[in-house]
């Protein structure tokens, strides 16, 4: 039982390195510049390792269909990067990525062109990476994976707990010193964040489009005020 579950956190964690990689090459064409992607400090971005295990778990009865397999695939990242934003900008009160510009959006949420990649590259995961993958990992030694396993799981653990505290840290930050929802207060917010220590230099860094929801804060204040 042990090893089936270090098992399948081996396979989120090789994908959620993957998809690291993906998104630094990305920066890299777009930008002509190495930033650390991601919340966590470590190279790894979650999203895509749970992503694609919902693909493994869920999408495996398509694998002969490949249209179905690209739709669906399509479907289940573009859900997830939907619920991922409004759960981060609930708990933290900042919208992390915002695709108002680009057309065929959701909500700024999600949109067509980074969805459609997406797409294709489930596709190229469950054909080509996935098998390649688990033939590997299944040549190795059951002790090795829950060895290798457990020590990585606690290293990942370890993030999170260190980047959640220093994304949490910053709602505070934000609530204490700054009131308004504008453009000129979020580059103070940000230009402050990147000034204050190099975790909170990494996330500006990592999330370059990211728009604190001042008002929001400003508003629970008030609120909680009004109360008294």
């Amino acid at each position: 039982m042990l090893y089936n579950y270090l098992y399948l956190f081996l396979l989120f964690l090789i994908y959620a390195f993957l998809g690291w990689i993906v998104e630094i090459i990305d920066v890299i064409i777009i930008d002509r510049k190495v930033v650390n992607r991601g919340f966590l400090i470590g190279p790894v971005c979650p999203i895509y390792g749970v992503g694609v295990l919902l693909m493994i778990f869920l999408l495996k009865r398509f694998i002969d269909t490949p249209l179905a397999l690209f739709v669906l695939a399509t479907t289940i990242f573009m859900t997830l990067e939907y619920i991922t934003s409004y759960l981060m900008e609930k708990l933290f009160n900042a919208r992390w990525w915002d695709y108002s510009n680009y057309k065929y959006n959701l909500n700024g949420r999600i949109c067509l062109e980074t969805t459609i990649p997406f797409g294709l590259g489930g596709m190229f995961v469950m054909y080509i990476i996935n098998p390649f993958i688990t033939n590997l990992l299944s040549k190795v030694n059951h002790q090795v994976i829950i060895i290798v396993g457990i020590i990585l799981l606690v290293i990942f653990l370890i993030d999170v707990i260190i980047s959640f505290s220093v994304i949490s840290k910053l709602k505070g930050i934000i609530k204490k010193k700054y009131k308004d929802d504008t453009d000129e207060m979020n580059k103070k917010v940000r230009d402050y964040l990147i000034k204050l220590s190099p975790l909170t230099k990494r996330l500006m860094e990592s999330f370059p489009s990211v728009r604190m929801r001042l008002s929001k804060l400003k508003n629970t204040i008030e609120a909680k005020v009004k109360k008294k």
